[in-house]
């Protein structure tokens, strides 16, 4: 087998500051990737282009996915509907 199908990275960052490096540049496709993992679990990626929130508002605080994240008692109205 030349190229494997699947590629699988598992890489632990320390809860404080869970930095690691972007493979943006390697695979393009990583870019949504990147993003999710941004955006709920709040792992930043060093040199990546464009990191950014893409399923929580910008003005989220904090990191949804996370086992320390506490949950806001409050509900938007518009969520409902």
């Amino acid at each position: 087998m030349d190229q494997p199908d699947e590629v699988c990275i598992k890489v632990f960052v320390p809860r404080g500051n869970p930095r690691i490096p972007s493979i943006f540049w390697v695979w393009k496709s990583a870019d949504f990737q990147e993003w999710e993992s941004y955006d709920m679990l709040g792992i930043s990626y060093d040199n990546h282009p464009r990191l950014k929130r893409i399923l929580m508002p910008g003005s989220w605080i904090g990191w949804p996915l996370r086992k320390d994240y506490i949950v806001p008692n409050f509900y938007e109205i518009q969520d409902a509907y």
